[in-house]
């Protein structure tokens, strides 16, 4: 065996290690791809239910909303009417009503002074 010969076997012993680790890397490298694949498909199996659900959560959701703005605007409208009738009442008994009580408050102010008069 020559110089020669050795360098080639260890060459060649060397070459067929790499080969094996590179074979192992790749070995480990597929499980790895494998695990990915199977969380996507797991997780592409949950979500689908999941997307359902909220779409109809949505769906229920604009339903209520538009509840909700029907009665709302129904508030609205029972508010300006209570408004107005507040106005009017305001209007047509309200003024009445202050001359009244200021016509009494000046009877009773008279009458008291007149007795607070007489006691002294």
């Amino acid at each position: 065996m020559t110089a020669g010969d050795i360098v080639g076997l260890v060459a060649t012993a060397l070459f067929a290690a790499l080969v094996v680790l590179i074979g192992i890397l790749l070995w480990k490298f597929g499980g790895v791809l494998d695990a990915v694949r199977d969380a996507i498909v797991d997780a592409n199996t949950s979500l689908t239910p999941l997307v359902g659900e909220v779409t109809e959560t949505v769906r229920e959701t604009n339903k209520q909303l538009t509840r909700v703005d029907t009665i709302t605007r129904d508030v609205s409208e029972v508010t300006g009417n209570v408004s107005a009738l507040i106005a009017l009442f305001a209007a047509t008994v309200g003024g009445p009503l202050i001359k009244l009580a200021g016509f009494s408050a000046a009877v009773r102010a008279a009458l008291g002074f007149g007795r607070a008069a007489r006691r002294r």
